[in-house]
């Protein structure tokens, strides 16, 4: 545990430090996916972690060449996170983050999210041996993201 704590605090020093470079530039645009399904009534949202530092996010992802910004939130959920499903056509909020680069660069970008309603979660899929993925209900999710607006977009999403 005093690893993590360590590790996490040397991750939040090195972010601000990148911030002023990162806010200098125009944010990058990503797009991302809600996963959500219902449950005796009761909505659930799934989130994965991400393969750097472990924290727990959204599938999203940069766009992709000849795909809608629906189909390119999509094809990261199945890539991240093996679900597949309905999309909304129109983002349902944007938020910002910071994406540290190897390099120990960082860009702003900014994610349109869009809402799945899960269908099929698989087995198997491209990034399964990298990521972990879990069910919350909708405010213990809200809870485990880091961005306010994201946290925002899971507390207000309606299906």
């Amino acid at each position: 545990m005093e690893d993590f704590l360590v590790h996490d605090v040397k991750r939040r020093q090195r972010q601000h430090f990148h911030i002023a470079e990162a806010l200098r530039a125009a944010p990058k645009v990503q797009y991302g996916a809600l996963p959500w399904r219902m449950v005796d009534g009761t909505l659930e949202v799934l989130l994965l972690t991400s393969r750097d530092t472990g924290r727990w996010v959204l599938p999203k992802g940069w766009p992709h060449e000849g795909m809608s910004p629906a189909k390119s939130a999509a094809q990261e959920a199945f890539e991240e996170a093996g679900i597949t499903g309905a999309i909304t056509r129109k983002d349902i909020g944007r938020f910002h983050y910071l994406k540290f680069r190897p390099d120990k660069r960082s860009v702003e970008c900014v994610v349109h999210v869009h809402a799945l309603e899960v269908e099929k979660q698989l087995d198997d899929w491209p990034e399964r041996l990298q990521r972990k993925t879990q069910w919350f209900l909708r405010h213990e999710a809200a809870e485990r993201v880091d961005e306010p607006e994201l946290r925002d977009i899971i507390l207000s999403f309606v299906p």
